[in-house]
């Protein structure tokens, strides 16, 4: 069977032990993570708020928590779903590039059905659209990872992936606040999110799963294939717990900085002013690690102890929210929660594709660990609005989200299989 230029043949997929992953194709696949990311922030920082309040004046906080919590069900089913079906899938280009493509198309569509949405009905539709197919291209371009980088690389991808992950968030935002309005904001975000695509397209370089060696469809095996037992697979358990709860700590003390600000900092200046600065400042100090230390990690051959690490330090800052309710301390803590997060999101990526049950199932398995970032983000409010209203206020929130940070750096020690 001829085998498409730039795409390997992959027969029956095992780890990855090839050669260096070229400049260019990570700075491909990296633009287009950046293009999903963009595609998702533009609209979560600023456009589907604005829209709420146009749809809803006098129940926007309501209505935009109706449309997110919708998208965000969506997301934690479709990222394993085409994870797992891109592992299976026999085109000619590759497993994984049909999925980034079709999923950026789809992407496309659903922004574009934000752009015209004429209520909240079709605005839900739109949005969840868009969760469902940007979440095909997402687990495919992470599954490439694993696919086609060497484990003694992956701390350097995964850390330009991290880069792209807060360059989406700030182009993003910035797409949506320049287009001067919020049907311009979702076309601009769209044209970004399609053309971001096509130079990792362009290099057709996809692993690929033979028709002989994919094993007849069933649709029990394949639903039974998203449990995967923690008792066999004690590594995979761990490992998404760890996440788990990291992204909880990590989303509580996001989530509510607004609020932090004007309630309990009792910031003089414009709130919003603030958070933009927060931010900024969390994205540089994060932006200075995030590379650096992946890098680091696959020189020195060790992921947790950077894991836990980073961990604590993230721990750190957010319970320097909790002391020390000032402007200046909401300014050191985002400073320092950069730093540790920048760590992280590099390094345990890392070690996650390093404990994956099933080289062949490399799509589904990363898919599963996506959960561990969407699901706080349901939970973090659920959880957030009555310690805030019933059970002592922002220091006992942010007191608590780094508790559970410590908790989740703790528990990667029970990680054995990655040094």
């Amino acid at each position: 069977m001829t085998v498409e230029p730039g795409a390997r043949a992959l027969g029956r997929p095992g780890p990855n032990k090839g050669e260096r992953p070229g400049g260019r194709w990570v700075a491909a696949l990296s633009l287009a993570n950046l293009g999903v990311w963009v595609g998702w922030f533009g609209p979560l920082q600023l456009l589907l708020a604005r829209q709420a309040e146009h749809f809803a004046p006098d129940h926007k906080a309501s209505t935009l928590a109706l449309v997110t919590g919708m998208g965000a069900a969506v997301s934690m089913v479709a990222n394993p779903v085409f994870g797992a079906l891109s592992d299976r899938t026999t085109a000619r280009v590759g497993r994984r590039i049909p999925w980034v493509v079709a999923g950026g198309a789809g992407g496309v569509a659903g922004l574009l059905i934000l752009a015209w949405a004429p209520g909240v009905a079709v605005m839900t539709a739109g949005w969840c659209l868009v969760q469902l197919a940007l979440n095909a291209s997402f687990a495919a371009l992470t599954a490439a990872v694993p696919d086609q980088v060497p484990p003694r690389r992956r701390g350097m991808v995964g850390g330009w992936l991290g880069v792209s992950q807060v360059g989406g968030i700030l182009v993003g935002t910035a797409l949506a606040t320049a287009a001067g309005g919020v049907g311009a904001g979702y076309v601009v975000c769209a044209a970004f999110s399609l053309l971001a695509v096509v130079p990792y397209a362009a290099m057709r370089r996809d692993t690929r799963l033979l028709s002989a060696d994919q094993a007849a469809f069933q649709w029990r095996e394949f639903i039974s294939g998203f449990w995967i037992d923690p008792r066999r697979f004690p590594d995979f358990g761990w490992a998404w717990l760890t996440r788990f709860l990291m992204n909880l700590s990590y989303s509580i003390s996001t989530m509510y900085l607004l609020y932090y600000l004007t309630d309990a900092v009792r910031y003089e200046g414009d709130a919003d002013t603030g958070v933009l600065i927060l931010t900024a400042l969390d994205a540089v100090t994060l932006l200075g690690t995030v590379v650096i230390s992946g890098i680091w990690s696959d020189r020195t051959g060790r992921r947790k102890v950077f894991v836990v690490w980073s961990g604590l330090v993230i721990s750190a800052a957010t319970l320097l929210l909790a002391v020390w309710q000032t402007w200046t301390g909401a300014v050191v803590a985002s400073l320092i929660l950069g730093v540790g997060y920048g760590v992280y999101t590099s390094v345990d990526f890392a070690l996650l594709t390093a404990v994956l049950p099933s080289a062949t199932d490399r799509g589904r398995d990363l898919g599963l660990i996506n959960i561990a970032n969407a699901l706080p983000q349901v939970l973090a409010p659920a959880i957030a609005a009555p310690v805030v209203t019933h059970l002592g206020g922002y220091g006992v929130l942010y007191a608590l989200a780094g508790v559970i940070g410590v908790g989740g750096s703790l528990l990667v020690g029970r990680i054995r299989g990655v040094g």
